[in-house]
């Protein structure tokens, strides 16, 4: 029993697709948790926001928030999922290698999870429990 349940054969069939499923829905949805908040900022007209390349406040918040909110919502329901996983890497690496570079681990703990995540599902892809699997059909 044991022997069968730690085999490859069991779980190689389906484990990628069901890890791919796991992290979409984990960091898609765990991203509007922070990019909702930033969309009801923007809509407020409230402006405050990091510029941390220089491309001006306005514009940086709203690519923050199509990435956190429009491209998590793609990546949660598997809709053109490595596009979309691409603003979002961005987005994290300006967090970790520029807003939180001289910050504490802790500190940038978060965003190195979610950049790292999102590479890995850029690799791994949306898998067969997405949209992306039934438009392939």
């Amino acid at each position: 029993m044991i022997r069968k349940l730690f085999s490859s054969s069991l779980w190689s069939a389906n484990a990628t697709d069901w890890a791919s499923l796991i992290l979409r829905l984990t960091f898609g949805l765990l991203m509007l948790s922070h990019g909702i908040p930033k969309l009801m900022k923007l809509m407020d007209g409230n402006m405050e926001f990091g510029d941390p390349i220089g491309i001006g406040v306005p514009a940086s918040l709203a690519l923050t928030v199509f990435a956190e909110v429009l491209c998590s919502v793609l990546l949660v329901i598997g809709l053109w999922t490595r596009l979309a996983l691409i603003p979002l890497i961005i987005t994290m690496a300006v967090a970790v290698f520029i807003v939180h570079i001289n910050d504490d681990l802790g500190t940038m703990e978060s965003a190195l999870l979610y950049l790292l995540s999102y590479c890995a599902l850029f690799l791994l892809g949306s898998g067969k429990y997405s949209v992306d699997a039934i438009l392939k059909k």
